[in-house]
């Protein structure tokens, strides 16, 4: 350090980090600071479902939710949806869905329901649910036997029907509901 003649101000050979420089620094503590107050993402909680059956002339053709009138004594299904887990805490889950059938085309869907006691809207003439009326939430479609395939939802709490909604499936049984919890 220096004193120049006349001045009390003390001089210094040392420069000033430049602005540019300055700017890098900064945007480096943000990172540091952002990176600190970001959480990890949310790991998707893997649900194994499984669609099983093949169609016959037994079938029940009123086994859907709300649709069964009591007291009727009816074959049991030879087709449905099993899930090993029914009941799994909000936030993304991944479906990883196969079709277990010898020769049946199945699909999965995802429905959002209220209860499992009012009947969802079905088109009696198509044999399936009404899928402009029912919000689905996304489907693995047209699994041929075998086949495997997945879908990854972000689901809030609530209850879930997995529907099979090839024509007949659903009201011969093909369903199950998941309960996502807080």
């Amino acid at each position: 350090m220096t004193i120049a003649c006349g001045s009390s101000e003390p001089k210094t050979s040392a420069k000033r980090p430049s602005s540019f420089v300055m700017g890098l620094v900064a945007v480096g503590l943000a990172s540091v600071f952002a990176a600190a107050l970001v959480r990890p993402a949310e790991a998707a909680t893997t649900l194994t479902v499984s669609l099983w059956g093949d169609m016959s002339a037994s079938m029940p053709t009123d086994d859907g939710i709300g649709m069964r009138k009591s007291g009727k004594n009816e074959p049991k299904p030879n087709m449905g949806v099993t899930i090993y887990q029914h009941a799994i805490k909000a936030g993304p889950v991944t479906f990883a869905v196969t079709n277990h059938s010898e020769k049946t085309i199945h699909e999965m869907l995802v429905v959002p329901i209220k209860d499992t006691k009012t009947a969802l809207p079905y088109l009696a003439g198509e044999h399936r649910l009404d899928e402009d009326k029912i919000h689905s939430l996304g489907e693995v479609s047209e699994l041929d036997p075998g086949k495997s395939g997945s879908l990854t939802l972000k689901l809030k709490p609530g209850k879930y029907l997995l529907a099979c909604n090839a024509p007949g499936h659903y009201a011969a049984g093909m369903w199950t509901v998941l309960t996502v919890t807080p």
